[in-house]
């Protein structure tokens, strides 16, 4: 791992393990992790905006919200102040769907560059910290809500939780806020399966950390049948994506030899590796063809091109 930011890599990348047969199919030889950027202090919730050939991402503590642009490598701010925003996504019509930890709820912005409320209460009582959001098909927005925002003053600030830490549902057509779930302590990274039939999420309340898969049941309103997908060990899973495949893209945390990307089947088996040297927060899918992994990794932002696509809207 000396190599970086600037020195040749060899092919095929020997940051991209191959860990069970099955992932040898998703590496590619002639691609190699790229760092894109660095000099952020947490970087968070990375998005892709195919229409504009862009990726959006947070940098939590300097509250701001980043811009990388895939035509020049441009860098810019996108945002300042941003509420020290989180997990960013996008909604079926292209709009931005943001997390903000210090404003305590979950935000719209539309195509003009106004800003829509969408969550910042449950029964009376202000919202948690929001962590992390995807969007269903069906127009609904999915979030998780941990304490971390109102622990310090660091990526948020300081304030006594009120509420449990839900998973929430906001209905697309009535704006509704329901509890999706309350079975998970301190919910982080969410996505849904590629049928949308089920959803992962991050325990991070659980010693060692979990990722718990749930059903969608309710006419595809709530979550029921939760139960352990993986016992983490001594690693730090956060943000994740499914492939169109099924597979499980998680951002990894653990030190050496773990910090990147660990890569699990349907059956939780590890199949691959990306290793960075430093933690990733969280990914998404983009480019052109939705086949170029985007890393949000502490200090940097990292890009690997697979033989692979995320999920739509992931």
């Amino acid at each position: 791992m000396d190599c970086w930011p600037d020195s040749p890599v060899r092919y095929p990348d020997p940051a991209v393990q191959v860990l069970d047969p099955s992932f040898a199919h998703y590496r590619l030889n002639l691609a190699a992790v790229e760092r894109l950027a660095t000099g952020f202090r947490w970087a968070e919730g990375p998005v892709w905006f195919g229409d504009g050939r862009f990726l959006l991402w947070s940098d939590i503590p300097n509250n701001r919200v980043m811009k990388w642009e895939e035509e020049t490598g441009a860098v810019s701010i996108f945002r300042k102040p941003s509420n020290n925003t989180n997990g960013n996504t996008r909604d079926r019509q292209g709009r931005l769907v943001s997390c903000e930890h210090d404003a305590r709820r979950v935000t719209r912005t539309e195509h003009d560059g106004t800003i829509t409320v969408l969550a910042d209460h449950y029964q009376g009582k202000p919202l948690n910290s929001p962590n992390d959001v995807v969007c269903k098909s069906d127009g609904s927005v999915w979030f998780t809500d941990p304490p971390f925002g109102i622990l310090g003053n660091y990526e948020g600030h300081v304030a006594t939780p009120e509420l449990p830490t839900n998973v929430y549902r906001i209905d697309g057509k009535t704006g509704q806020l329901t509890v999706a779930t309350g079975e998970v302590p301190r919910p982080n990274g969410l996505c849904f399966t590629p049928d949308e039939s089920k959803m992962y999420v991050v325990v991070s309340g659980a010693v060692p950390r979990e990722i718990r898969v749930f059903d969608v049941v309710d006419g595809g309103t709530a979550l029921a049948g939760g139960r352990v997908f993986l016992n983490c060990g001594t690693g730090v899973p956060d943000g994740m994506r499914c492939d169109t495949d099924g597979n499980l893209w998680c951002g990894w945390g653990g030190g050496d030899g773990l910090d990147g990307v660990a890569i699990f089947n349907p059956s939780a088996k590890l199949i691959g590796r990306i290793l960075l040297p430093e933690r990733c927060a969280n990914l998404c899918f983009g480019g052109v063809k939705r086949n170029r992994l985007f890393m949000a990794a502490s200090q940097s932002l990292y890009a690997l091109y697979v033989n692979g696509q995320g999920v739509q809207g992931g």
